[in-house]
């Protein structure tokens, strides 16, 4: 049974990572994104995890810095977005990411969608960082199977992460047996469904049995399915209460029930539509 907050999962390239962390998608640049990612810090998290098409990369680097945790203590993540992607523009997106984010290495790098005309030339980008140090380990966002076999037989490393939408109603079974195969770790975001999930009367009566709301017992399912999840919130109240799942388990049968919720709905994009 996963134990603690900063209990981590070892990636294929021997890279320790925390198993839960925290998103900060759509937290505004400023006081905001300052706030929740001291609060997070303050209160045990040690992963944190953003993107230049958030916006607020600055106001990561200023919460880090003001936790008064050690940088090399923290898991830190961000993203190369869409318009950055190809060689040469993704070293210049890293270049930009290190100095918004006030650091000289990333943890994790990762290409954030799979746009079809350029994200071999920009795995080739990250794999110069990783092989230059810059980088603690590479992986990709919003990876389809489809999207991996094209990318793996042209890829010196293996991705270390696919980041994608999971939730209950989007198991991915498939793509997370393909990752698994290949070593590759799948990571969850928008594990809550922005909120869409919360009143499911069977993740309710669930919730009930162990006295967790609906969030807690979805991210227990994350991490008993070893699936990394990095929820976002910005009050210090909800972050502290979603990292509260470490003292109780789910059962074979509730984790089976939670997969039966299943539709292959999201509540994001479709990686297909990046690939034309």
């Amino acid at each position: 049974m996963s134990q603690h907050l900063q209990e981590t999962v070892t990636l294929n390239n021997g890279v320790d990572m925390p198993k839960f962390g925290l998103g900060v998608y759509k937290v505004d640049e400023g006081k905001t994104a300052v706030e929740a990612v001291k609060a997070a810090l303050e209160n045990g998290y040690r992963s944190i995890d953003t993107a230049s098409f958030y916006e607020n990369e600055v106001s990561v680097g200023q919460g880090i810095k003001e936790s008064g945790v050690a940088r090399e203590s923290i898991f830190l993540t961000s993203k190369v977005w869409n318009d950055e992607q190809g060689y040469e523009s993704t070293l210049e997106a890293f270049e930009r990411s290190l100095q918004k984010l006030d650091t000289d290495y990333l943890d994790l790098y990762l290409i954030h969608w799979p746009v079809k005309e350029t994200f071999i030339d920009t795995w080739k980008a990250l794999e110069k960082l990783y092989h230059d140090g810059r980088v603690r380990a590479i992986g990709v966002s919003n990876f389809h199977i489809q999207h991996l076999e094209r990318l793996l037989p042209e890829a010196e490393v293996v991705p270390a992460i696919n980041q994608v939408e999971f939730h209950p109603h989007l198991t991915q079974e498939g793509l997370r047996m393909f990752c698994e195969k290949q070593g590759i770790q799948l990571e969850a975001w928008s594990p809550l469904k922005r909120g869409q999930l919360l009143d499911h009367p069977t993740l309710v009566s669930i919730g009930e049995k162990y006295g967790k709301s609906v969030a807690q017992v979805i991210l227990r399912w994350d991490i008993q399915h070893n699936v990394v999840t990095i929820p976002k919130s910005i009050t210090p109240e909800r972050i502290i209460q979603n990292a509260d799942i470490f003292d109780f388990e789910l059962t074979e049968e509730e984790m089976k029930q939670i997969d039966a919720l299943n539709e292959n709905s999201r509540s994001g994009s479709n990686p297909d539509d990046y690939d034309k």
